[in-house]
């Protein structure tokens, strides 16, 4: 199972949003999907349908009691994917895990066993705690969506700086597969610039597909889909199909779904 987490540790990137679609996106290609709710507020299991109620075991079971993956795994109504959601209890638990040996590999060592799943995509909270540096661990590549914003540079570098420390200490074989562009609006001079200054730093790190602002992708989560089951012709629902396809051709051939 190849496993990717989407991690920048400044809120309100779209991490998430691009969970959920990315998810929905490559389970529709065929791809046996695990989507891995890693963020205390819940938002991609609220996001896919899982409602708080419906949520039996949790990530939190899956890190702290050491439960089975299998039975923290939830399907969903998207064929082909499947979630391990997360409750607020996940909140307490960078806590509970600091005095524990193995603190850092506790997520990886769950996804080890797994067999059923082609991919697996983690949803990192906002923070470069405990429960991120639990995905950096188990994750084979990292996804960075990054708002076209000023600020969201700064975070950026911050953000490159931790999966170096994570390379040189706990998982030198975490790569990272690409930078997306979110939030991406063509009216506003500074989201050309940020794009422009993002690209030529990084090169060809940033995918080729930007995920525009676009209403029906603020929309989806209020009604518990994914923005290519609300509307699938919207132009967010079409920016994250080019973006699946790109990870898809960015992902290690012989490791690909037949």
């Amino acid at each position: 199972m190849i496993c990717v987490a989407i991690a920048n540790q400044k809120g309100g990137v779209g991490k998430t949003t691009t969970a959920i679609n990315i998810a929905t996106a490559m389970a529709a290609t065929g791809w046996k999907v695990l989507l891995i709710d890693l963020d205390p507020q819940g938002n991609a299991s609220t996001g896919i349908g899982i409602g708080a109620a419906d949520r039996t075991a949790s990530s939190y079971d899956l890190l702290v009691d050491q439960a089975p993956l299998a039975d923290c795994i939830q399907p969903t109504r998207i064929p082909g994917l499947d979630i391990v959601p997360a409750t607020v209890d996940l909140s307490g638990a960078e806590v509970e895990l600091v005095s524990v040996d193995d603190r850092t590999s506790r997520l990886r060592n769950a996804l080890a066993g797994d067999a059923g799943h082609d991919i697996a995509f983690i949803d990192c909270p906002p923070s470069l705690g405990l429960l991120t540096l639990n995905a950096l661990c188990a994750a084979d590549t990292l996804l960075v969506p990054l708002q076209c914003e000023f600020f969201a540079l700064e975070g950026l570098s911050q953000l490159l700086q931790t999966v170096e420390r994570v390379q040189q200490r706990f998982n030198p074989d975490l790569g990272i597969i690409g930078v997306a562009l979110t939030m991406f609006d063509r009216r506003n001079r500074l989201t050309d610039q940020v794009s422009d200054d993002v690209r030529s730093c990084l090169g060809n790190l940033v995918f080729e597909a930007v995920i525009p602002r676009n209403v029906r992708l603020s929309e989806a989560p209020s009604h518990g889909l994914p923005a290519l089951v609300y509307d699938h012709a919207c132009a967010g629902s079409r920016a994250y199909m080019a973006l699946a396809r790109e990870l898809i051709s960015r992902l290690p051939a012989q490791r690909k779904a037949a």
